[in-house]
């Protein structure tokens, strides 16, 4: 697996409800061994395009590239089975199945044996090795007999990965998976994403910007449905257009006048250290 292979991209992609464009002129590409987050406010179209990348909400217009085949129109079963796999908000895990049995069950719908409909599906070796990876993968060896539903928050959001990669995936979407988790469970979550990226291209949409910062090779910043910022984190950071979006117009030329005066004194705090130091010599 080559580091940099684009997996995934999106080109123009749009998705209206009606009169509303939820999604407008979106083009994102995801390669192996990156993490590519997208951020805006609530409302800014982020689970909608998650969703459309997915397969769970057809495109109104545009074109979805998977693994180099044209999946515009793919379900989201096949293209689950082509290699991708995603995460929700909200928990989607068996709470009443132990960790194991959880993980078995997304393994085992990768590769069903529907022709072996007499042999229990607990004896099945290539489903079950794939679910013990995942969940050495993601840390949660230890917790494998327990219940999903007594699991901490944060254990629960590793468990939804792990059954992601029980499915065998090479691209991830990832829809909020720091939500509702403490600083303790935000640092292994954050390690975890960070692990992920070098055999997978990763889209993580979050809210926290402090973890987005941190983690992301690339960031795309959506408002009202469409892209308004897309490049490395420090370009981004530094974005005219993003500062307004985020902070206003007023706050953000006070951002800006404030870096202004902030290089203006740096600037002449050094022309008279160098002024000092001549007078010295």
């Amino acid at each position: 697996m080559s580091t940099g292979q684009t997996l995934l991209v999106a080109t123009d992609v749009s998705r209206h409800f009606g009169g509303l464009k939820a999604v407008e002129g979106v083009s994102i590409t995801l390669n192996r061994g990156e993490l590519h987050a997208v951020i805006g406010t609530n409302g800014a179209g982020k689970s909608t395009l998650i969703n459309v990348l997915s397969g769970e909400i057809a495109v109104t217009s545009g074109r979805v590239t998977l693994l180099g085949h044209d999946a515009t129109h793919w379900t989201q079963p096949r293209r689950a089975r082509a290699g991708l796999g995603r995460s929700y908000q909200r928990n989607t895990i068996f709470p009443h199945f132990t960790v194991f049995e959880n993980c078995r069950l997304a393994a085992q719908a990768l590769k069903p044996r529907v022709w072996d409909w007499w042999t229990p599906a607990a004896r099945c070796t290539v489903s079950s090795e794939g679910a013990r990876r995942a969940i050495e993968r993601t840390g949660l060896a230890a917790f494998a007999q327990r219940p999903a539903g007594a699991l901490s928050h944060g254990q629960k959001r590793q468990l939804e990965i792990a059954m992601c990669l029980a499915t065998e995936p090479q691209v991830l979407l990832l829809d909020e998976p720091l939500a509702g988790m403490g600083a303790e469970e935000t640092e292994r979550m954050l390690a975890l994403l960070s692990d992920l990226k070098a055999g997978h291209a990763v889209l993580l949409i979050e809210h926290d910007m402090d973890a987005v910062f941190r983690v992301a090779d690339r960031i795309t910043v959506m408002v009202n449905g469409r892209v308004i910022a897309s490049g490395t984190p420090a370009a981004v950071r530094a974005s005219a257009e993003v500062q307004v979006a985020y902070l206003g117009e007023d706050n953000a030329a006070d951002e800006a006048a404030d870096q202004a005066a902030d290089g203006s004194a740096k600037l002449e705090a050094d022309v008279e250290a160098g002024i000092d130091a001549d007078f010295a010599s």
